[in-house]
């Protein structure tokens, strides 16, 4: 039976959730945050070590400027607000992407929260926000100056210190990866779903994992 340690998220179809129950977009994302929380709970009871959620891409900065700005405050005001919750429950907060160039008072409220969840070690849960895969391995290679190896690129991605992915679910029916995570998910197992992600559920994450646990996973070998 295989481990599990690490699952990945692309949450997709929170948009066109919103719009398809007859409101916008931004009531999809409000959504999504519920269906998040959901998933975070249920994989503490199943005591799954890691769990990664693509939360905005290095490319969504193309998406109207009012859906962005509503997406950076969804985000904020659920730190400022639910905090003592998070650390609460024993999750410990890491965010990989470019923060930098996100708004200042957004990455402080990020920051302040990785600090104060820093000791929890119940589960950790990473947030891609700004992040592009592309870019990651651009930036690593060009910090391993000229000794480039398979290591030294793992030494320098925003996962260095974290056991890549063993299973990948994206939901809203499309197969393809959106630039999230390419040299980690190499040797992941995909799931795709139709479901959009507001309406995926603790028992379809039940149902991914009955499956990975009877795959058998060769990693290039017999």
């Amino acid at each position: 039976m295989n481990k599990l340690n690490h699952i990945a998220f692309i949450m997709d179809g929170n948009g066109r959730w919103g719009e398809k129950k007859g409101k916008n977009r931004n009531y999809g994302h409000l959504q999504g945050v519920e269906t998040v929380k959901k998933i975070v709970k249920y994989s503490i009871k199943l005591k799954i070590p890691i769990l990664t959620f693509y939360v905005f891409s290095s490319e969504n900065w193309k998406r109207p400027r009012s859906e962005i700005s509503f997406l950076f405050k969804l985000i904020q005001n659920y730190f400022l607000k639910e905090i003592k919750g998070v650390i609460s429950k024993g999750i410990k907060l890491n965010i990989i992407g470019e923060k930098k160039k996100l708004p200042k008072s957004l990455f402080k409220t990020l920051d302040d929260s990785i600090n104060h969840t820093k000791k929890n070690n119940k589960i950790l849960v990473n947030l891609a926000i700004n992040y592009g895969s592309k870019n990651e391995i651009i930036t690593s290679i060009k910090k391993s100056k000229n000794k480039v190896s398979v290591n030294n690129i793992k030494k320098n991605l925003y996962t260095k210190n974290i056991i890549d992915p063993d299973i990948l679910i994206r939901t809203g029916g499309y197969q393809r990866l959106s630039n999230f995570m390419l040299w980690q998910l190499a040797y992941t197992e995909l799931f795709f779903i139709k479901k959009l992600w507001p309406d995926f559920k603790p028992s379809d994450l039940k149902r991914i994992i009955l499956k990975y646990k009877s795959i058998k996973r060769n990693f290039g070998g017999l």
